[in-house]
């Protein structure tokens, strides 16, 4: 069985909770962007965007580096590989019991249908 490590999943979870940080990954997916940028795209102040970026860091799904005054965002080195395997393994769970579910409300509408043609 795998295991994953509470304490990561909850970090990324977390970071991932937010739709401006989910917004950031998104734009950062497309090309590397100063604080200051994604400020304004998002419409927020720069001390907003900084909180955002330091969760993203946390998380290590965001790196910065600082040239003079500007800090530059990119995507983070690691993936989601852990994040991902937690929900696939969720949502294998769930597919089975819908195939169950299925199963059972195929066969009342059986049992439905023979007690109707009966009547």
């Amino acid at each position: 069985m795998v295991q994953y490590s509470k304490t990561r999943l909850d970090v990324s979870f977390a970071a991932l909770s937010d739709s401006t940080r989910r917004g950031v990954l998104e734009q950062l997916g497309r090309a590397e962007a100063s604080i200051t940028d994604l400020a304004e795209k998002f419409h927020m102040t720069l001390t907003g965007m900084k909180k955002h970026i330091g969760v993203l860091e946390q998380a290590g799904l965001v790196t910065t580096r600082k040239a003079g005054r500007v800090r530059t965002c990119k995507l983070g080195l690691r993936g989601l590989e852990e994040e991902a395997a937690w929900i696939e393994r969720y949502r294998r769970l769930w597919d089975t019991r819908f195939e169950e579910l299925d199963k059972v409300v195929e066969e009342l509408k059986r049992k439905e249908e023979v007690d109707g043609r009966t009547e």
